[in-house]
């Protein structure tokens, strides 16, 4: 593991942790909050324990902590050194092919991000009495020099909030745009309150979809991550990892981790099973925040037409209307939500580049596709399934 010495910058000092086990969980938690519930302590520490984020699987830990001088953490970030983009969900396969046609190596290189998990929420977490600025800097400053021991090539910071966006873009990494689908609970009473905002023939679609899948003999049981049980979450893994078995892939996920999170933090997970009679046939995979359900993981054992639509997405509405919820983040890609309510909404990454002629050449790249996936975004709106008689307020 390649840590090293820590980093004395002014009156603090960094340091870069091959393993969040090197830092006291109160201690990152008390940084990371509580809302947000992958960059907590248990979550990241289980994808290390369980083998998921090791330098074996191209994901070796790089924490960074920053400490005052009275040795107190006033700031953490997650980092990792990267020997490839998979699980990442901002795409730079081009760039790397870019620079293997020179001659030069795209990999290793730094990335700031919750492994497998696009999902926008913080990724600097600084100490409300420090100086957000200065930290932010430092952090820069260290991360870029640790870039250098490490002949990294670039530095990357996947879905961030807009205030470090805001903030690294200031201090001059490029700035990456992309687009997601989200759902927005506008005080709704209840589903039906929520179908009563779409245009007739979008509503009669979306009932029809549910019956489909009721007719078909399938019942949908949610469940707290406190109640479900060991058989459950083996059923659920089954069902997870078949997803990626069907393409010839690897799960990025295994069986270790789902039992590991269950124990370490069932109170922010939400199981949804579809059962047909007796039997577990499906399973989809909710994360909560304070006011966001997060949909994650899905999988299936048969084939029931429209039965993702409605475990993946309705179950999931209807949960964040009954639970009061403001919003559910489905996480990348899938224009088909579109349809479903889900709005097209912007995401960001920032981007450090070490080659002066490669900074350039991405910097015109993601000036160009900014264009587009505005103009992607505003094409995409047409679509919601609303009515035109409603006003429907801009996305929070």
């Amino acid at each position: 593991m390649r840590t090293g010495f820590p980093l004395q910058l002014g009156n603090h000092s960094i340091r870069f942790l091959a393993s969040l086990a090197e830092i006291d969980a109160a201690a990152w938690n008390a940084l990371a909050g509580d809302d947000y519930p992958f960059l907590r302590h248990e979550f990241l520490l289980a994808l290390e324990q369980c083998g998921c984020t090791t330098i074996d699987t191209g994901w070796e830990p790089q924490h960074v902590v920053v400490a005052d001088a009275r040795g107190t953490a006033v700031a953490v970030m997650p980092l990792y050194v990267k020997s490839h983009s998979m699980g990442e969900y901002v795409f730079d396969w081009n760039w790397a092919d870019a620079y293997s046609r020179h001659g030069l190596d795209y990999y290793p290189r730094l990335v700031t991000a919750i492994p497998f998990t696009p999902c926008a929420g913080p990724r600097l977490c600084i100490a409300d009495a420090a100086d957000a600025s200065a930290i932010t800097a430092l952090v820069q400053q260290a991360v870029l020099a640790r870039a250098e021991v490490l002949r990294a090539s670039s530095w990357h910071v996947l879905f961030p909030q807009p205030c470090l966006r805001d903030a690294l873009q200031d201090n001059g990494l490029l700035l990456r745009t992309g687009c997601q689908y989200q759902w927005f609970n506008r005080d709704y009473q209840n589903f039906d309150d929520y179908l009563a905002t779409f245009a007739s023939r979008k509503r009669k679609t979306l009932r029809k979809e549910r019956s489909t899948v009721a007719d078909a003999g399938v019942t949908l049981r949610v469940l707290e991550g406190c109640d479900v049980s060991e058989s459950q979450w083996q059923q659920f893994y089954r069902f997870y990892a078949a997803t990626y078995r069907i393409r010839g892939r690897r799960p990025y996920l295994n069986a270790r981790f789902f039992q590991t999170i269950a124990s370490a933090m069932p109170e922010r997970l939400m199981l949804v099973l579809a059962l047909m009679g007796d039997d577990a046939i499906a399973g989809a995979l909710f994360f909560k925040g304070h006011d966001t359900l997060y949909g994650r993981y899905w999988g299936a054992s048969r084939d029931v037409s429209c039965l993702h639509f409605e475990a993946c997405y309705y179950q999931g509405i209807d949960y964040c209307i009954r639970h009061g919820l403001l919003r559910m983040d489905s996480g990348a890609q899938g224009e088909h939500k579109i349809q479903r309510g889900f709005e097209p909404v912007p995401t960001w990454s920032l981007h450090w580049i070490a080659h002066p002629q490669f900074r350039r050449a991405i910097a015109d790249f993601v000036a160009e596709e900014q264009g587009h996936i505005s103009d992607y975004m505003q094409q995409a709106a047409v679509y919601l399934p609303f009515r035109k008689d409603l006003l429907i307020p801009d996305t929070p």
